[in-house]
């Protein structure tokens, strides 16, 4: 008896961890010079994230770094369409936000043809009752 209750209690005690957001990472060459890194985020009905443009005081922005390479440089900043945008009144401010999908994208500049871009994509997921504590992903794109 005993132990059924430990394998009950340790296999209720473990937390679901909810990602509500999937990531996923391409690349098109447009030339033997330049090329652009697609990083797409796939979101859960009914949840969201935030623009990358967020005034201070408000939630968490979605925020990209790249490693510097050897075979690239960064051509510009990380681009994002355009978001829809709602007053949030618990930051009493209008923020951006992407629901279902959205794709931003970097262009980087080659310095031989090939280069493997690799960074980080840090963000905050929210619903109508709760936002989750800021995630991150690391990717890592080919490009030839």
């Amino acid at each position: 008896m005993f132990i059924a209750a430990m394998i009950f209690m340790l296999s209720n005690g473990v937390a679901q961890i909810h990602t509500p957001v999937k990531w996923t990472v391409a690349s098109k060459k447009l030339s033997s010079k330049e090329a652009v890194v697609f990083i797409k985020a796939t979101i859960e009905q009914g949840w969201h994230i935030y623009s990358q443009h967020v005034k201070d005081g408000g939630p968490t922005p979605t925020f990209f770094s790249f490693a510097q390479g050897p075979k690239y440089t960064l051509a510009g900043k990380t681009v994002e369409p355009k978001p829809k945008v709602k007053h949030e009144e618990v930051f009493k401010m209008d923020v951006g936000y992407f629901t279902d999908e959205v794709i931003f994208q970097q262009k980087v500049s080659l310095k031989n043809g090939t280069a493997t871009v690799k960074g980080t994509v840090e963000w905050q997921a929210c619903d109508a009752t709760q936002c989750l504590p800021p995630d991150q992903y690391n990717f890592s794109v080919i490009i030839k």
